[in-house]
């Protein structure tokens, strides 16, 4: 199948979306997910600023999803996925800085694939979940690593993971990729610190959508984060971090 790479950007105060071929970027216009069509129009990558590649209703982020990461904690394995949500103040653009937590805390980075709803889907079967899923993207699962457990009777995910700019995403949406095939790759300050596949995954791309969508309607723009492997630190003020995934790209965020 043919990948397509989809942006959102922001050119002179406007906002547009398109496909991405090199540099260039082929303006589209009606939605994303359906209808789409060229205006006829591109422009350079260089001369725009790109959004966040979806505008979600929600996050879903996945918790002990990957077996060597499993082996590694010692944890269990899980019966069916476990997974919290990340606040709409936390989603962020391919480039823009992850801000430095007012209150104070240790960081970490996790790099993540993303996987882009680009059809309603409720309760559906494994079989019927891949007709829901549009793409797949570029994800860093920020987290103040030092609140989770802070207080002993109450785990803080959402507090630790939904702060302001802790979920950059991007560069792209790309379609028409093999998740089993993708391989995720973190770089802090150029050096690689997570590179592990896709294949590891506990609850495959189908289940995860599957099961989910028991739960909750998972809408078009919606996106599941699959997890993370071995790799994770923590990022000190300035440190870039950059997710990279081969037919997606490289999300690049500094740690401002």
């Amino acid at each position: 199948m043919k990948s397509t790479r989809w942006v959102r950007y922001r050119l002179e105060g406007a906002e547009a979306f398109g496909t991405l071929h090199g540099e260039r970027i082929a303006e589209h216009e009606g939605h994303m997910f359906g209808h789409a069509t060229p205006t006829g129009r591109d422009v350079e990558l260089a001369q725009v600023q790109l959004l966040c590649p979806v505008q979600p209703t929600k996050v879903v982020a996945l918790w002990n999803n990957f077996g060597e990461l499993r082996a590694k904690l010692q944890l269990a394995h899980p019966e069916e996925p476990l997974y919290l949500l990340k606040a709409p103040n936390a989603w962020s653009a391919h480039g823009d800085p992850i801000p430095l937590p007012r209150g104070g805390g240790k960081v970490a980075y996790e790099g993540e694939l993303g996987i882009v709803i680009g059809k309603r889907c409720s309760s559906a079967t494994e079989a019927e979940a891949m007709a829901s899923v549009f793409g797949y993207t570029c994800a860093n699962d920020v987290t103040v690593a030092d609140v989770l457990f802070r207080d002993a009777s109450f785990a803080q995910w959402t507090r630790a993971k939904g702060l302001d700019g802790f979920c950059p995403m991007g560069p792209v949406v790309a379609t028409g990729l093999d998740p089993a095939t993708l391989v995720v790759k973190t770089l802090l300050d150029g050096q690689v610190r997570q590179h592990y596949p896709i294949s590891d995954m506990t609850f495959s791309v189908a289940q995860l959508v599957s099961r989910i969508s028991v739960d909750m309607t998972l809408l078009p723009g919606d996106v599941i984060l699959c997890g993370t492997s071995v790799g994770v630190g923590s990022m000190k003020p300035g440190s870039l971090v950059e997710v990279e995934i081969e037919g997606i790209g490289r999300l690049a965020n500094r740690y401002a």
